[in-house]
C-alpha cells in the first residue's frame, strides 16, 4: 500500500532562541482526536487515509497534523516623535490532530499501533516545539523595535510584518524540509507506516 502524502498545517522550524530573549511564558499544548476503524495494520492505516483530517484548498487527507492559534498583546509608545514597541506578549495555543481506533485492538495489532502512534505524536510535539521557537523569536525582533519618525505608531505595524513574513517563509521551507527527511526512503515516518503495515 503506497503511503499518502503526509502533510502539516503550519509546520514551522526554527533554531532556538536564547533563554535570555524570551519572556516567562508557555504555549498551551492541546490535543484532538479523530476516529478510525479497522483489526488489522493494513486496516487501520486505510481508515486513516478515509477519515483523517483535511488541510488546505485540495482538502487534502494527512494522518496527523499541527495546527496553531496565536494572538498578541502589543505595548506601542510613541516617544520624541518615534515608536517604540516596548512589549509584545504572546498567547500561543497548539493543537495536535491524531488518530485514535475507535473499537479495542488485538493484543498484536494493538503493541504495532502502540509503537506507530508514539511515533506520529513524537513527529507532531517536533513541530508543536518548532512553533514555540518560531514565536520567540518573533518576540526577540518584536521588542525594542523603534521606527523614527512614526507618532501615530503606524509604520511600525507595516515594519514589523515585513520583519516576520521573512521569518515565516524562512521557517516554512525549514519545515518542509524537515518532513521531507522524515517521510523519505528510510525515513523515521515511512518506517512507521511500514511497521504498521506489517504487523511490527
Amino acid at each position: 500500500m503506497k503511503p499518502f502524502k503526509y502533510l502539516l498545517v503550519a509546520c514551522l522550524l526554527a533554531p532556538p532562541v536564547a533563554q535570555a530573549q524570551t519572556a516567562q511564558w508557555k504555549p498551551v499544548e492541546k490535543v484532538e482526536t479523530y476516529a478510525i476503524s479497522g483489526q488489522t495494520g493494513p486496516e487501520l492505516y486505510a481508515s486513516i487515509g478515509e477519515r483523517g483530517p483535511t488541510i488546505g484548498k485540495s482538502k487534502h487527507r494527512v494522518i496527523a497534523h499541527t495546527n496553531f492559534k496565536l494572538t498578541w498583546v502589543r505595548d506601542y509608545q510613541p516617544r520624541g516623535g518615534a515608536c517604540v514597541l516596548a512589549s509584545a506578549r504572546p498567547k500561543l495555543i497548539i493543537t495536535y490532530t491524531l488518530p485514535k481506533p475507535s473499537k479495542p485492538l488485538s493484543a498484536a495489532v494493538q503493541k504495532s499501533w502502540k509503537v506507530f502512534a508514539a511515533g506520529i505524536a513524537a513527529h507532531e510535539r517536533v513541530h508543536g516545539a518548532a512553533i514555540a521557537d518560531m514565536v520567540r523569536q518573533i518576540e526577540a525582533v518584536s521588542v525594542g523595535l523603534t521606527v523614527a519618525a512614526d507618532p501615530g505608531c503606524k509604520k511600525i505595524r507595516t515594519e514589523l510584518t515585513s520583519r516576520l513574513s521573512e521569518l515565516s517563509q524562512a521557517q516554512r521551507q525549514a519545515s518542509r524540509d524537515f518532513d521531507r527527511v522524515e517521510f523519505g526512503q528510510g525515513g523515521n515516518m515511512q518506517r512507521l507506516i511500514v511497521g504498521l503495515l506489517m504487523g511490527r
